[in-house]
């Protein structure tokens, strides 16, 4: 009886082929002119032949969470802080709104809802070294709260909510992790609370594509989640040093268990 993955017989991924690098190197070529002429349109649409195989992620509503990260008035306001740098992304993805419609598609099919947010409080101003998106936040007050203990005034700061999203984060059933300082979450609880809830599939959107969202995603995946990232529920800044959204969708290609859009979760979620 045979054995072989499907990719044994896939003239692209035989190990001759990886060990010659002859075929590869031509269905790369074909891929490149392909996107590239598709990129002249859109540079963030779905290469028209992709080289990498298909997704087979099969959503599972037993042990399927929801997560997004920084739900906030920072990233996706036009009051925020951020929103000179990200606010381009944000209404070509219809960002706001589709994070409002996958929460409630996931609240409807019972699925768990999980929340990284991003705050700083005072101490975190005393930081040695930075990176150039820290200095940036920390310079500009972004996700400034008064100190951990307290709540005051959190109410419509850039720390806060979305309004829109509140009655769902604060319903009492979403899970509202403990902040993320840098990008990811390992300095925050969601893989605990996850792996709580009997959780090892995650639908991932949320702010921002190729920092925290992005980062999110590496690290479930080392943590052996299965990660499928919301192409639409998520954005980036677009900035002379590059364009944040396009990087992340390369990676979200590349590394993702799958890409879907909202449309495509909300039907799967019916």
């Amino acid at each position: 009886m045979c054995t072989c993955h499907d990719h044994d017989h896939d003239p692209r991924f035989t190990r001759r082929a990886a060990l010659t690098g002859t075929t590869a190197l031509a269905a790369a070529a074909t891929g490149l002119a392909a996107t590239s002429a598709r990129a002249q349109d859109n540079p963030y649409a779905p290469p028209a032949e992709p080289f990498l195989p298909p997704s087979d992620m099969k959503l599972d509503l037993s042990r399927a969470a929801l997560v997004v990260t920084d739900p906030q008035i920072d990233f996706l306001s036009p009051e925020g802080v951020a929103w000179r740098a990200v606010g381009k992304s944000v209404e070509m993805n219809n960002t706001v709104e589709n994070i409002e419609r996958l929460v409630k598609a996931a609240r409807g099919a019972g699925l768990p809802v999980a929340v990284s947010p991003h705050y700083y409080y005072p101490n975190d101003k005393g930081w040695k070294f930075e990176g150039a998106l820290e200095k940036l936040m920390h310079a500009i007050n972004m996700f400034d709260r008064v100190r951990p203990v307290s709540m005051e005034g959190f109410e419509g700061s850039g720390a806060d909510f979305m309004p829109q999203y509140k009655p769902y984060i604060l319903d009492g059933k979403t899970i509202l992790c403990s902040p993320h300082k840098v990008y990811g979450p390992e300095t925050d609880d969601l893989v605990l609370q996850l792996r709580k809830a009997g959780v090892d599939q995650v639908i991932l959107a949320g702010m921002s594509a190729n920092l925290c969202t992005e980062s999110h995603m590496r690290e479930l995946l080392e943590q052996g989640f299965e990660v499928a990232v919301v192409s639409d529920g998520t954005a980036a800044a677009i900035l002379p040093e590059g364009d944040g959204y396009l990087a992340a969708l390369t990676n979200f290609r590349y590394m993702a268990n799958a890409l879907w859009t909202t449309d495509e979760v909300a039907a799967m979620l019916g």
